[in-house]
């Protein structure tokens, strides 16, 4: 299990995560808490990093000391951004003359 040191807030709405890295490298926040519901297995490996993995149909349950987290942004209640977007307008392109 990881340290309170580890634990940080998220900025939208001030809940507790920890930052994992995946299997791909990429760094995901899941929520501090271990859940019975999450679908993500965290571990700290030998470096002392909290790494993530999905659970999936190749590998189903739990190995070794890992633990069951939910990931943030399933649970996170930040603010709705107002409005849709606006479209970008559309690129005008020259008409085509030869040289």
């Amino acid at each position: 299990m990881p340290s309170a040191a580890d634990r940080t807030r998220c900025t939208w709405c001030g809940a507790e995560i920890l930052w994992t890295v995946t299997a791909t490298g990429a760094r995901m926040p899941v929520n501090a808490d271990p859940d019975p519901t999450g679908n993500q297995a965290v571990h700290t490996d030998v470096a002392g990093r909290l790494r993530s993995r999905g659970i999936s149909g190749d590998r189903p349950s739990l190995e070794g000391a890992e633990w069951l987290a939910m990931p943030h942004a399933a649970t996170c209640s930040r603010p709705k951004l107002p409005g849709p977007r606006r479209p970008r307008p559309p690129i005008r392109r020259q008409p085509w003359r030869p040289r």
